[in-house]
């Protein structure tokens, strides 16, 4: 072989090395971002049991909003309480459970732009009629999530007799409510609207207005440089029909708009 050819494969081989090392770079160059979620909040998130991953709304929501804005994610879980907290102290970097944007929070977290449009409702036993609304709960019992907007409305707008139970986990209210523990469960919609349609069926069922219209968004960190490319990647969604295509895979026809 001549010196020539030896050259010339001299410098292939720079060049793979090189286009190799570009690579490898470019993918130790992407960030991963600590995320966690609440593991109970059906069926938005949840474990599948024959896998043990996190499936869901959400879950599906945050893969495509970190293919699209760029980053990669390890996920972690706990209880929902938590999570604000977590992300306050920088333990965590982003955060997706069904989240509420409320002025109190967005003071110590950064949102998304809103992702889920909900609202609270009243979930009693199938054979119950005395209660209708939140102000049939004179003399009973409500069961409802630790730290949710829920909790936060039945104290801020209960007045009266009424006995409030706040449980760790959307399952362990339900079960109260079909043992008999309480009266009632009022819960972010969406929610007790899948339970009664699911493990429920027959035996619960929703009743009364949709309360306090809300909106779920995604929550990091204050002051993350990755809101913008959050929300870019969330508008992309909506605009190519993806997120209506995760949205039917979950809850079936979006609702009519207004």
């Amino acid at each position: 072989m001549n010196t020539k050819s030896l050259r010339g494969f001299s410098l292939i081989g720079c060049m793979a090395a090189a286009l190799a090392a570009t690579g490898i770079a470019g993918a130790q160059d992407r960030t991963t971002l600590q995320a966690v979620t609440d593991p109970s909040f059906v069926p938005f998130e949840m474990r599948d049991q024959e896998t043990g991953e996190m499936v869901g709304f959400d879950m599906d929501i945050l893969a495509e909003v970190a293919e699209r804005a760029g980053f990669d994610y390890e996920l972690e879980t706990m209880d929902f309480q938590g999570i604000i907290p977590a992300l306050q102290t920088g333990n965590k970097d982003i955060a997706i459970a069904g989240i509420t944007i409320t002025e109190e929070r967005e003071q110590v977290v950064d949102f998304t732009d809103p992702y889920y449009d909900s609202g609270l409702r009243l979930l009693v036993n199938a054979d119950d009629d005395s209660i209708q609304t939140v102000e049939d709960l004179d003399g009973k019992s409500v069961g409802t999530k630790t730290g949710s907007t829920s909790h936060d409305y039945l104290r801020n707008q209960l007045s009266g007799d009424v006995t409030i139970e706040p449980y760790p986990g959307s399952s362990d209210m339900y079960q109260a409510l079909l043992g008999g523990a309480v009266d009632a469960v009022f819960y972010d919609a969406p929610n007790v609207g899948y339970f009664a349609q699911t493990k429920g069926e027959g035996q619960v069922k929703t009743v009364g207005p949709l309360y306090e219209g809300q909106q779920y968004g995604l929550a990091l960190v204050e002051g993350s440089e990755w809101v913008d490319d959050a929300n870019e990647a969330l508008a992309s969604m909506k605009e190519d029909g993806t997120y209506d295509e995760i949205y039917k895979k979950w809850f079936g026809e979006l609702p009519d708009s207004e």
